[in-house]
């Protein structure tokens, strides 16, 4: 025990323990004058025994009554007031009386007086203030407390032999109760010290945490962490990485960020790993789970609209050159024709100008649209597919494309952003050269599938990069603003490469509000 108060207050209680017993034994082998001392004896150590197992108690769980000088000096007053009273019995009687038996061994018969069962009374109150000290500690950090509840069971066995003692012949009538004490402590010792131990250091920690002893081996898990990992219960003497290997691998890297798929969505936790030791001996190592959900998410979404600007600017540029190479090629040939009286050409060179201009400018707003929608979806709600897709198809631009739809049911998503989605994915379909797109969904996936041109030997991130202008320049942009869209509703995009008839959209990790109808 490495506090000193809560050790000074386990040896105090060890040592009580241990002197109480040995003056009861000496009471039962020494009939006489003798043994009437050694009884005495034991009633004096043995209300100090109170006394040491509160100053544990207050120690052991961080409070500071054994340290309150009111307190410690009342606690004095009234033990050597009850000490008074104790060692007068022999011309009083009060506490107890005598008589020497000889059956069925020669002995001293005691029999106890009023005073005795007064105090007696005033110690179990005591030590059930103690007890509940120590179960508000076990709750608190949210541990197990049934071995606790064990070891109380065991210290409250002596009360009921006193009892059997006194209104029956089947016991003496002695206080039996160093031998529950001595229980207890020594399960604390020896039984239950990783509890006692992992309770006392996690003390105030508001996180799950998981107990190891220095071989990597569960000794201990708190309730949260119970909660957290449900492979944890009944995991105790098992090794961490056999439980929990992805929580091992995490240790080993230097992010050190666990993620966890909850019904709620994705959960991330900061996973630190603290050895302690005693002396230079390491008796065990800590690992706490601390929820970083928020920050984790904010920092993913900020990483996520970095590449996103990124993108949106390598997407201007690529558009910007574009256009200023044509607009500089139109206006060269409208200059030319006009030297050569040619006005029809420059007329429509000029026009074919404006044109692109035109688009140029339908571009940068579009990606200004695209820029505020990049951002995090706040509010969403249960959507039905089918509606949002008819809308989508009536807005594209599908000259000729045909499309089919088996999308029954709802997923929880923003209504624009959702048709804006599906509308890009048309979009890509007709300027791939296709002449029928469908739209499926199974379980938490959308799939959109066109028979236009296969993706062949295109690296597929390719078709999501802005300014990749694939499958051409003006449709370039339509598959990087479906996976954007998608991403801010936390779902994922890929290309199925496997798919070679066309091209297959893969939407996964679809937020759904429940059970999905076929």
């Amino acid at each position: 025990m490495e506090d000193p108060d809560t050790r000074r207050g386990m040896v105090g209680l060890l040592l009580c323990s241990g002197g109480w017993a040995a003056l009861e034994l000496g009471f039962l082998i020494t009939p006489g004058t003798l043994g009437y001392a050694f009884y005495l004896g034991s009633l004096v150590v043995g209300l100090a025994t109170v006394g040491a197992w509160l100053y544990f108690c207050s120690a052991y769980t961080g409070r500071e009554f054994h340290r309150n000088r009111l307190y410690r000096a009342v606690a004095v007053s009234v033990y050597l007031a009850v000490v008074a009273v104790k060692l007068t019995n022999p011309f009083h009687g009060f506490y107890f009386a005598t008589q020497f038996v000889a059956d069925p061994f020669p002995h001293l018969a005691i029999t106890h007086g009023v005073f005795h069962w007064v105090v007696t009374g005033l110690s179990y109150a005591l030590v059930t203030v103690g007890f509940f000290m120590l179960f508000e500690l076990f709750l608190e950090a949210d541990y197990d407390t049934r071995p606790l509840g064990i070891l109380v069971g065991i210290t409250a066995i002596p009360a009921v032999l006193d009892i059997v003692g006194y209104v029956s012949d089947l016991l003496l009538d002695i206080n039996h109760e160093p031998l529950g004490v001595a229980l207890f402590a020594l399960g604390v010792l020896y039984v239950y010290d990783e509890a006692f131990l992992a309770v006392q250091l996690t003390d105030g920690v508001d996180e799950a945490v998981v107990y190891l002893d220095d071989d990597g081996c569960i000794k201990e898990t708190n309730g949260k962490a119970q909660r957290l990992f449900p492979a944890l219960s009944g995991s105790r003497g098992q090794n961490l990485e056999t439980v929990l290997p992805a929580v091992t691998e995490i240790l080993q890297t230097d992010e050190q960020i666990l993620e966890r798929n909850r019904d709620a969505g994705a959960e991330y936790y900061l996973v630190s790993d603290t050895s302690f030791s005693l002396g230079q001996v390491d008796i065990g190592r800590m690992v706490v789970f601390t929820d970083v959900t928020e920050s984790e998410r904010r920092r993913r979404e900020l990483a996520r609209q970095n590449e996103q600007l990124e993108g949106f600017a390598t997407a201007i540029r690529h558009e910007l050159l574009n256009t200023l190479q044509i607009i500089t090629g139109r206006v060269s040939v409208a200059g030319d024709a006009l030297n050569r009286g040619n006005v029809g050409l420059a007329k429509e060179s000029l026009q074919s100008t404006s044109e692109t201009a035109e688009r140029m400018s339908e571009i940068v707003n579009g990606l200004a649209t695209l820029a505020r929608h990049g951002q995090t979806i706040d509010e969403t709600t249960a959507v039905d597919l089918m509606p949002i897709v008819d809308g989508a198809w009536e807005r594209a631009d599908t000259d000729g494309l045909t499309m089919a739809a088996d999308v029954e049911g709802q997923v929880i998503a923003d209504p624009t952003r959702l048709r804006d989605l599906f509308e890009s994915g048309f979009t890509f379909a007709a300027h791939n050269d296709a002449s029928t797109v469908t739209v499926s969904r199974e379980a938490d996936e959308i799939v959109i599938t066109d028979d236009g041109t296969p993706a062949g030997q295109t690296a597929s991130e390719a078709f999501f990069e802005y300014g990749g202008a694939i499958p051409d320049a003006a449709a370039g942009m339509t598959l990087p603003n479906l996976r954007m869209l998608a991403r801010t509703h936390g779902w994922d995009v890929t290309l199925d490469t496997e798919y070679q008839d066309g091209v297959r959209v893969v939407i996964s990790n679809v937020t759904v509000p429940g059970p999905l109808e076929n």
